[in-house]
């Protein structure tokens, strides 16, 4: 692939094998955009001052109208509601009734109107389902505090003296009430709940069947999750924890094997991996990812973010997280960006073009302020420039962002050079291409510092993204690719975002191709340049040593199991066996043939000697042919 700059220097791209995810399952929410909601701050519709669900259903068409030929609508096919529980606070982590609706939101006819309301559009909702604390004014804590021998005593974890240790951020963790001290990883007023307590974690479980089953969410963002269980002063990453998580997802998945779960992991790749690998959770937040992007942005150098999308193929399985830029416990991006308009449209591009399941948060797509308190980062949404910014005829909870006169919906939808136009014309190019959506992701080598070039690509459907990350100059792009599935085609490249034909050629025998194309990139600039032709792919079912990868074991060291991963691009017979430094055969965990994905399998070595062991994992054709091997050591220490 060739870029040529407006000033005629030219830099060349190879379209290698490096950085490839794997085609998705194809989950539902593989399928998805989702939008983050803060149901106090998002529409009032009683004029009390607070969002409410029927305010949701009054604003649902500006979210999604369930027309896909409209442009009026965001085109959002997920929905992320904060905390919808009683709760004393206005931000609803502290729960008091984990089986009502908060009745500053209404009612829970209402919010079965709103998922009704939902489901007509398309539109899938899942809730925070807080399971690491309670409110000290829940019922199951005011019983607790009671003494030893109280009923609920042993839900929540309780000293009769002061360890004195504080927590992971220096904070305080060990509060006093009634002469004895329970713990709080947040907050005196959010008491841990003991998930150790059997009864605790089956009230839980039937909780989330509650949502799942009678009310009918399609699954829950599970927040704080790596402070589910403590081990004295260690107080994340538990083993325990994720144990718990393996049992959770076995309950939640019989409920309803559709069901999602994505899970709140503040913390580096390593250990995010851990939570979402398979048998746990679907899948967890990338906060790795989203500060690479706004930082590449803010530094017009897209080098970190590319780094992180590799790390992110070795780590997760294929397609299985969630990139976004900022949450409600995030100095918007806006602010982090500079308030500029060119910076947030790149940042959007980026975030609806690269791998994985994005989550935007409500507002970003107008350019909301907030900073500071969190409360300033969850102001009222802002649908106009009247007063109180369109969100109530009250006095809202929380005053608005003074930029509510130029930054609101009904200026955004007017303007086709909004932050609003191009989320929603992102939105849609995404929701139609299947490569964006479920593709395989290839980075592509550049000489031009500024431009950020990869493919997404399915069988049938390839997509070229270029952002051009310089603040300045525009480029002019022609494209060298050395190889498709394309053979002899005639070809045609299509400009998704406006529908136009910027260029044409004919591809050779390996389908390779060159094209000089019409289209001029600005800065800050995104292209999306999808193949077009006649021809069919022409699908290779040969297997090759390339096609099979076999992940280093996590954890390594491990005591007293790990788990082996690898990841197939093709259909093939799979043999996973561990071997000992002998030779000898300790068990085989996997013979049989696997369609193309990522796979693991866990090897428990209770009572094997330490030492170093060989896992091997063999590869041949569904008939047998064409034999592969790959090894790794892993170290057993007890």
């Amino acid at each position: 692939m060739i870029i040529k700059k407006t000033l005629l220097t030219y830099v060349v791209l190879i379209f290698g094998v490096s950085n490839i995810f794997a085609q998705g399952d194809g989950y539902w929410w593989n399928q998805s955009v989702f939008y983050e909601i803060f149901v106090r701050s998002f529409y009032d519709s009683n004029g009390d001052g607070n969002g409410d669900f029927k305010g949701l259903i009054e604003k649902l068409d500006y979210l999604n109208d369930g027309n896909p030929e409209t442009d009026s609508d965001l085109g959002i096919t997920g929905i992320w509601l904060m905390p919808i529980n009683p709760s004393p606070s206005y931000h609803g982590y502290d729960v008091t009734d984990y089986r009502d609706i908060e009745s500053d939101y209404g009612t829970m006819n209402d919010f079965h109107e709103f998922l009704d309301s939902c489901d007509a559009r398309g539109i899938k909702v899942i809730v925070d389902f807080v399971m690491n604390h309670s409110s000290t004014r829940h019922p199951w804590f005011i019983n607790s505090a009671t003494g030893p021998n109280a009923e609920f005593r042993d839900w929540y974890i309780w000293s009769d003296n002061n360890p004195g240790y504080s927590g992971s951020w220096g904070q305080q963790v060990w509060h006093q009430r009634n002469g004895d001290y329970y713990f709080g990883m947040f907050w005196s007023g959010m008491p841990d709940m003991n998930m150790a307590n059997e009864d605790t974690k089956n009230e839980f479980f039937d909780i989330s069947k509650f949502w799942l089953d009678t009310v009918g969410v399609a699954g829950f963002r599970l927040d704080a999750i790596k402070h589910l269980f403590e081990d004295g002063e260690e107080m994340e990453h538990v083993d325990a924890t994720f144990d718990f998580l393996e049992e959770f997802n076995d309950y939640y998945k019989g409920v309803n094997n559709e069901a999602m779960t994505v899970g709140e992991v503040w913390s580096s790749i390593n250990w995010v991996a851990k939570y979402s690998s398979e048998g746990r959770l679907d899948m967890c937040f990338e906060f790795d990812l989203a500060g690479d992007i706004i930082s590449g942005v803010n530094s017009y150098n897209w080098t970190g973010i590319n780094t992180q999308i590799q790390r992110m193929n070795t780590y997760y399985r294929a397609l299985q997280f969630a990139p976004f830029l900022t949450n409600h416990d995030m100095d918007r991006v806006y602010n982090q960006i500079g308030q500029h308009k060119g910076k947030m449209k790149l940042a959007a591009s980026i975030l609806l073009t690269v791998p994985g399941v994005p989550f935007m948060y409500y507002g970003e797509e107008l350019g909301m302020t907030g900073t500071g308190a969190d409360e300033n980062k969850r102001t009222p949404m802002q649908w106009t420039n009247d007063s109180n910014a369109g969100f109530t005829n009250g006095t809202p909870w929380r005053g608005v962002n003074s930029n509510y006169l130029t930054r609101n919906v009904a200026a955004a939808q007017t303007d086709s050079t909004s932050i609003w136009t191009q989320y929603r014309n992102l939105i849609k190019i995404r929701n139609n291409s299947n490569a964006l959506k479920l593709g395989k992701y290839n980075s592509i080598e550049t000489d031009y510092a500024n431009l950020w070039v990869f493919c997404r690509y399915t069988t049938d459907e390839y997509v070229f993204v270029i952002h051009n990350f310089s603040p300045n100059d525009h480029v002019n792009p022609d494209l060298s690719i050395y190889s498709t599935n394309y053979y002899d085609a005639n070809i045609e490249l299509v400009d998704l975002q406006t529908g136009k034909v910027v260029g044409t050629a004919t591809s050779d025998e390996i389908g390779g191709f060159e094209v000089s194309t019409n289209l001029t990139i600005p800065a800050r600039g995104t292209a999306l340049l999808k193949l077009s032709t006649s021809t069919s792919p022409v699908v290779d079912t040969e297997l090759k040593v390339e096609d099979f990868y076999l992940f280093t074991n996590y954890p390594n060291p491990f005591n007293p199991s790990t788990k082996l991963g690898y990841s197939l691009l093709k259909k093939a017979k799979v043999t996973l066996s561990v071997y000992d430094m002998l030779g000898r055969k300790v068990t085989t965990l996997v013979d049989e043939v696997q369609e193309a994905g990522m796979h693991a399998a866990t090897f428990n070595a209770a009572g094997l000697a330490s030492g170093m062991y060989i896992q091997r994992l063999d590869v041949a054709s569904e008939s047998g042919e064409k034999l592969y091997s790959k090894t790794g050591k892993m170290m057993l220490l007890k």
